[in-house]
């Protein structure tokens, strides 16, 4: 990773976004909203946890990217933010040919061990 400040900030999001999907409650409201925005209320009765318990971690998931909200009358309704997902993604992304570097290696490693 280069130390420009785009690499920094995108390193910075994606382990930020990483982190907060690593809660089990976090992912479980994460998951609860690809399939339309929700309110905290309806995200508690589908999660199973207080709506206190849901808005400290929508908080988390806001600062993460990953959740956005939006007014909507007198609620406010959360949806995913594909930005947090760009920068996971981004960030793991470097590791991909290191990783695809070393099975090759491996692999070729083994088959020459059965010749």
């Amino acid at each position: 990773m280069s130390v420009n400040g785009q690499s920094v900030l995108v390193a910075t999001n994606g382990v930020r976004a990483l982190v907060a999907l690593a809660d089990p409650t976090r992912r479980a409201i994460f998951e609860a909203l690809p399939q339309a925005p929700r309110a905290v209320g309806e995200l508690a009765a589908a999660v199973g946890v207080s709506s206190s318990a849901v808005s400290q971690h929508l908080r988390v998931l806001r600062e993460a990217r990953l959740v956005m909200v939006r007014p909507h009358g007198n609620r406010r309704l959360y949806a995913l933010d594909p930005r947090g997902l760009a920068d996971a993604r981004d960030y793991l992304e470097q590791f991909w040919p290191s990783a695809l570097a070393a099975y090759a290696a491996a692999i070729s490693e083994a088959g020459s061990a059965h010749v």
